[in-house]
């Protein structure tokens, strides 16, 4: 496979991927959690990296590449994360997991609830095998092997 056309299928892969997320949460009813969030702007930032490749920027595609392959890398990162987090391996952030409540207070129990995100990182939401985080994860690794390929 050329140069040209690693970066096309690792940009379109990027493209489908957000496709897919906005398909779930648009067609599908799954709402995203913040950290579903996080994972889409790398892959919007890999797509655009490109098209400016494609297009305007094949002299530099080099550094585009790595561009392209660091977005994928972070966006597979966060989705390893928060696959992690899903599985109550860890905990996420406390802005969209739910702390150990057992030793809360009616009073702090019922803040807590007023105040929980209504979408929580650590809640399955769908899952065929793996998460959506996991999947995005899997799938963001070997975009980043098609950007960091010797180009």
């Amino acid at each position: 496979m050329t140069d040209y056309g690693r970066i096309l299928l690792a940009g379109f892969g990027s493209a489908l991927i957000l496709a897919a997320a906005f398909a779930f949460q648009y067609l599908g009813g799954l709402a995203p959690c913040p950290m579903c969030l996080w994972q889409r702007w790398p892959h919007l930032a890999a797509a655009l990296i490109a098209i400016v490749a494609i297009t305007i920027g094949w002299r530099f595609r080099r550094f585009l590449a790595g561009l392209g392959g660091v977005a994928a890398l972070i966006t597979a990162a966060i989705g390893a994360f928060h696959a992690g987090v899903e599985q109550k391996w860890w905990e996420g952030p406390s802005t969209c997991s739910a702390p150990d409540q057992s030793k809360l207070s009616a009073a702090e129990l019922l803040s807590a609830l007023q105040n929980t995100p209504v979408v929580r990182c650590d809640e399955i939401v769908w899952q065929m095998g793996l998460t959506m985080a996991g999947w995005n994860a899997v799938i963001s690794l070997c975009l980043a092997g098609l950007w960091f390929w010797p180009v």
